[in-house]
């Protein structure tokens, strides 16, 4: 990951970039040991660079026309507990006012080619120093093509060594593009989402919106943001001589050659039903057709009714809600891969609501009272009685978004359950009149810069 530098410097750099005084010409395979070298390929579609920006030790990079780079040269030994001396990479896109050419880029992530983005890598690895082998996906809030970008970095990790780590902390794991990753969340200036692979590969081939679609759903990043680059590289802190890209890829038509769906979802459950909503969670579906996961699809009938598609998830849980008390509902969920493959739907579990207690309903409307960094305070929850006769107790369910954590709370007694929280009333509060009302609140902590709070307050 490439790190802020200083402003003179950049400027300079990216002068002397744009200028193309370090391009050579396209039949040519240079070696490339300055510090800020880098050579066009492929009649500008890339452009690799040796990105030398933590260190002033040696490094030298031999470049491959065909798309890919080899370190040849790495003198690098940087305490672990701090930046990685450079990131030689290759990369599609715009790099302070270094531009290639036909990528579409910056492009907005609302924009309908979105995704159709695609890219692809194959990497080889020494079996010495301390490194990562990582994509480096640049976002910012405008449609940039010079400076540092200020909204997401995305860091996808297929491999490391060493005693090395993210920038940030863990917020949970996730199965995307065709494995399972650990997600983790730091600023630095502009977020950082990290997903390290929990097992390693040498190869990964997905849609750019696999990973951007997680990050926005953890409240990490906005579809209103530009994708300005698509970088492949690595980050070494000890040695790194024999690190490779082999082969890279990167694409505006998508859909690849993946034409396999991915497996159906399994084990389909339902908890914490109320009179107006219910927890959805299952097992993670599998991809082998290479895109990788990109979602779920979630599927509801009323009664004997037929489905219809009422929601989506990048997780493996949803929380419904909406529903009508004393109601029957049936749900499926299917799986969908980078691709748009749609697999088959999981197995059918039915839900009754419940009545609201006493022949009445209730409602619960929530406000979030204070909020910061990293928590909030959500104050008052507001319990009504809708119904028509008194109710002599009640129930409210809600989802913390992942990552967040429950610090306190009063007037209610709550338990957690993975992402799903259950307040219930204490004995002082629990009978309420028709029309009459009550409250509680907490306390919760979240991943510093993230935006989140939790929803689908539901009441029973």
């Amino acid at each position: 990951m490439r790190r802020v530098h200083i402003h003179l410097i950049i400027a300079a750099i990216g002068s002397i970039i744009a200028a193309g005084l370090f391009a050579v010409p396209a039949h040519a395979a240079p070696v490339i040991c300055e510090k800020w070298g880098s050579a066009t390929i492929q009649s500008g579609r890339y452009i690799v660079m040796n990105n030398l920006w933590g260190a002033d030790t040696a490094q030298c990079i031999d470049v491959n026309q065909n798309g890919g780079l080899t370190v040849t040269q790495a003198a690098h030994n940087k305490p672990t507990n701090g930046a990685p001396a450079s990131y030689p990479a290759i990369y599609a896109g715009c790099h302070y006012a270094a531009c290639t050419t036909g990528s579409g880029l910056p492009m907005q992530a609302s924009a309908s080619g979105f995704g159709n983005l695609r890219t692809s890598v194959s990497m080889s690895y020494p079996s010495a120093g301390t490194w990562d082998a990582a994509y480096d996906l640049w976002f910012d809030p405008t449609p940039r093509t010079d400076g540092q970008n200020t909204g997401a970095e995305i860091m996808v990790w297929l491999n490391k060594q060493g005693s090395i780590q993210p920038v940030g902390s863990p917020v949970g794991t996730v199965s995307l593009a065709g494995g399972t990753w650990q997600v983790w969340f730091g600023n630095t200036g502009w977020n950082v989402i990290s997903y390290v692979r929990t097992s390693a590969t040498s190869s990964l081939d997905f849609a750019i919106d696999t990973f951007y679609a997680d990050a926005v759903s953890r409240g990490y990043a906005q579809r209103t943001w530009y994708l300005t680059s698509v970088q492949a590289g690595f980050e070494p802190w000890v040695g790194g001589t024999g690190l490779a890209v082999n082969a890279f890829s990167y694409t505006t038509s998508g859909g690849g050659t993946d034409t396999t769906p991915p497996t159906a979802p399994s084990g389909l459950t339902a908890s914490g039903t109320t009179s107006s909503g219910t927890n959805l969670s299952w097992t993670a579906a599998t991809d082998s057709g290479g895109s990788g996961l990109a979602g779920y699809d979630i599927l509801r009938a009323t009664g004997t009714g037929a489905f219809a598609t009422v929601g989506t998830s990048t997780t493996t849980s949803y929380a419904d809600s909406g529903l009508s008390p004393s109601t029957t509902y049936r749900y499926q969920v299917r799986a969908r891969d980078g691709a748009n493959n749609v697999s088959q739907e999981s197995g059918t579990v039915s839900v009754t609501t419940l009545s609201g207690g006493g022949g009445g309903g209730c409602s619960a409307v929530a406000t979030v009272q204070n909020a910061w960094g990293s928590g909030y305070v959500v104050q008052p929850v507001t319990v009504t009685n809708t119904g028509t006769a008194a109710k002599s107790g009640w129930t409210v369910t809600f989802t913390l978004p992942a990552g967040h954590t429950v610090t306190g709370f009063w007037s209610a007694s709550l338990t957690v359950s993975g992402q799903t929280v259950t307040a219930r009333n204490l004995s002082h509060n629990g009978t309420l009149a028709p029309g009459g009302s009550t409250a509680f609140g907490f306390q919760a902590s979240r991943p510093d810069g993230n935006t989140q709070v939790p929803s689908g307050y539901g009441c029973g």
